[in-house]
């Protein structure tokens, strides 16, 4: 049995959108949302064409806003992120453990999101879609598979730099 996922957060960084503020509006999104469980949709809106504000669509209760100056209550208080393919936006939402879907913005020129969301993706720590493939990957992927990121360990880097330097400690 898949978990729920009663608390969805989405962002879309502080670049524009606004196809992805306009599917999370969508009733088969939100329909989709539903079936996993979701109740409520906080939404980081950035500079799209959609009005900051409380509402509710289809049984969800919808948070938007445009900015904060930082993510983390949402990210932490989030069953399940729903996020731009921005590098910080995947490594913060993954550093709190949370079950991450990247959706990639076709937009975009020299798509470098689309190559970190795919080695991610291959990785196992998140899945991936298109604004098109939103519904189809909600309704088909079970976050319960996805595996969390190793922690970063600075010590054994530094381990590593003093055995290639020969570096001895000073007393």
């Amino acid at each position: 049995m898949q978990p729920v996922y009663k608390k969805c957060f989405v962002t879309v960084g502080t670049t524009r959108f606004d196809l992805l503020c306009k599917y999370m509006h969508s009733s088969p999104v939100l329909l989709a949302l539903r079936k996993i469980g979701c109740e409520e949709i906080t939404m980081q809106i950035g500079n799209s064409d959609f009005e900051p504000g409380d509402f509710e669509k289809n049984g969800i209760k919808l948070y938007l806003y445009r900015f904060k100056d930082t993510l983390k209550a949402d990210i932490s208080n989030a069953d399940l992120i729903i996020s731009h393919a921005g590098a910080g936006s995947c490594l913060e939402a993954l550093d709190a453990n949370k079950p991450l879907l990247v959706v990639v913005n076709e937009d975009l020129m020299d798509n470098h999101q689309l190559e970190l969301a795919d080695q991610l993706q291959v990785d196992g720590h998140l899945y991936y879609c298109t604004c098109d493939t939103l519904v189809s990957t909600l309704e088909t992927v079970d976050f319960s598979l996805l595996a969390p990121m190793s922690k970063p360990r600075p010590l054994a880097f530094v381990n590593y730099i003093d055995s290639v330097f020969k570096v001895k400690g000073q007393s």
